[in-house]
């Protein structure tokens, strides 16, 4: 079946529905989906600010496919990104890692 959803509330009712539909408990669906229970349960309760790649994963455990309805105009602006690639991100420095190495904390540890 298919639902549009509109917002994150609405997307965490989903998700519990189906949880529960499966008979599944928040602690095993979070094992099989490589997330933690209390991702699961803030997932659940519509929490805006979780991480979009692990919802993804969270809902292909669940068997719950996401499709992207867009305007035919961005078709071709997508197959070119897609055909040339985007340049992924740099990785984040770590906060601390970066403090470690700052000319700064060098002479505090001295």
């Amino acid at each position: 079946m298919k639902m549009t959803v509109s917002s994150v509330e609405q997307a965490g009712m989903l998700v519990r529905a189906v949880r529960k539909s499966q008979s599944l408990r928040q602690d095993d669906l979070a094992g099989s989906a490589g997330v933690g229970h209390v991702f699961v349960r803030d997932a659940e309760r519509g929490k805006e600010t979780i991480e979009f790649g692990r919802f993804l994963r969270l809902l292909d455990e669940l068997g719950i496919r996401v499709t992207f309805d867009i305007p035919e105009s961005a078709l071709l602006q997508y197959e070119q990104l897609k055909a040339t690639g985007m340049k992924p991100l740099p990785p984040r420095e770590r906060k601390r890692e970066a403090e470690d190495s700052s000319p700064i904390s060098s002479s505090r540890k001295t």
